[in-house]
């Protein structure tokens, strides 16, 4: 069985990485890449690179490919275009541009650090309406959530609590 961090990690053997302030500098250019956000549409309405297109993850294979309900036109026709993919950490972009590498598009990278890098460097994020999300909402936004049910059982605090048990 692999886990989570076992399969990021095999994409990027396969995956360049670009870093917030290189992307930065590549939206500037005459030959922008397609920044392409496979996070969930609630956390795009919430904030994201402007300009960027909203694929989720788990429609990414049928939206990348003619002839299905979810294909996305804009990126069918992308494929030998440059593409930057982004997540909130970096690792989704990473698998979801792995998969887009094996169905064909040759210019294919992932944000590293993710959103929550791009606003650590202090780039501008935008809402659904377009305005700048200022850098300390999206510091709240970006803060570790994790429950602790969602924790490993030897991780959780009421585990140490009663000794480890």
């Amino acid at each position: 069985m692999k886990r989570y961090t076992e399969l990021v990690r095999e994409a990027l053997a396969h995956v360049p990485e670009i870093f917030p302030w290189d992307l930065d500098e590549r939206l500037k250019s005459d030959e922008a890449p397609l920044v392409l956000d496979v996070r969930e549409p609630e956390e795009y309405a919430a904030m994201r690179i402007a300009g960027s297109l909203n694929v989720p993850r788990g429609i990414l294979e049928a939206a990348c490919d003619w002839g299905y309900e979810e294909t996305v036109p804009e990126l069918v026709e992308a494929r030998g275009r440059e593409i930057v993919v982004v997540c909130r950490s970096g690792n989704r972009s990473a698998l979801a541009a792995r998969t887009m590498q094996l169905m064909g598009y040759a210019h294919v990278s992932s944000l590293r650090t993710g959103l929550k890098g791009w606003n650590d460097a202090e780039l501008p994020l935008v809402d659904a309406e377009g305005r700048e999300v200022p850098i300390e909402a999206a510091d709240a936004y970006f803060a570790p959530r994790v429950r602790e049910d969602q924790l490993p059982p030897e991780r959780r605090p009421s585990a140490r609590a009663a000794g480890g048990r």
